[in-house]
């Protein structure tokens, strides 16, 4: 068995995809992922787990009902499970994320997130609400 670092830039370099996590390591029974996004998500929760945001580069909001959480490099949040929130990022962000192995979480809703032309505009807040089934996580 290899014993080898994980360089978290060189594996964002190798694609350009946003809000498609991609795995590069694992720890007991959570992956490590790491992540760009751009842009706005939806509104969504995660029903059974937290979800860690750290953030490597760029600035990322974590909007939540009740106020907004500002991210820089080297900065991390985490969102209680059942906490509805919605990122947004205006430029490109680079983050890692830590989350439990086969969950239904960033990736799995990133397939169902209606076009951004759909997005509307309301109390300030950038994100829809869109609520599917598969989206509880």
């Amino acid at each position: 068995m290899a014993h080898e670092s994980v360089d978290i830039t060189e594996k964002l370099s190798l694609f350009s995809d946003h809000w498609s996590p991609k795995v590069v390591a694992r720890l007991n029974d959570y992956e490590i992922k790491v992540v760009k996004v751009k842009g706005e998500f939806v509104w969504h929760t995660h029903d059974d787990t937290d979800e860690l945001f750290i953030v490597v580069a760029g600035d990322l909001t974590i909007q939540l009902r009740d106020g907004d959480v500002r991210l820089s490099p080297g900065q991390l949040f985490v969102v209680p499970r059942g906490v509805e929130h919605c990122p947004i990022a205006d430029g490109e962000v680079h983050a890692l994320l830590i989350e439990p192995t086969g969950s239904l979480t960033l990736a799995t809703q990133v397939a169902h997130r209606p076009p951004a032309s759909t997005t509307h505009r309301r109390d300030s807040r950038r994100c829809p609400t869109f609520r599917m089934p598969i989206l509880q996580c």
